[in-house]
């Protein structure tokens, strides 16, 4: 459904100080159609609640909410460089007519 760069993964888990996701902690990814047909994309640590589904990429937990599965599924998680310096996480999804495919890990 979704995958989780190792790169993404690994500033996952610097950003939570530790080596590895402990089994209780949930990456939630959220994605909404905006005004203009683009996806919009949220992250956050958050609770498993009913309905949701849970995948897990690089030894990540992954939550999603059955209304974003849709949007979600082939999108890739990476954190990469956009400029000297400048390091951020992006989604990279066919289902996104705005998507530009980068190169994972990049």
């Amino acid at each position: 459904m979704i995958t989780i760069t190792p790169k993404a993964a690994g500033q996952i888990r610097s950003s939570h100080g530790q080596q590895a996701a402990p089994a209780e902690i949930y990456l939630r990814l959220a994605a909404r159609l905006d005004d203009k047909g683009t996806i919009e994309y949220g992250m956050g640590i958050d609770d498993k609640a009913e309905g949701d589904v849970l995948v897990t990429s690089e030894g990540i937990n992954v939550l999603v909410s059955p209304g974003c599965t849709e949007l979600l599924t082939g999108a890739t998680l990476d954190f990469v460089e956009i400029n000297p310096g400048e390091q951020r996480f992006i989604f990279m999804n066919p289902n996104d007519p705005s998507h530009k495919s980068p190169k994972p890990g990049g």
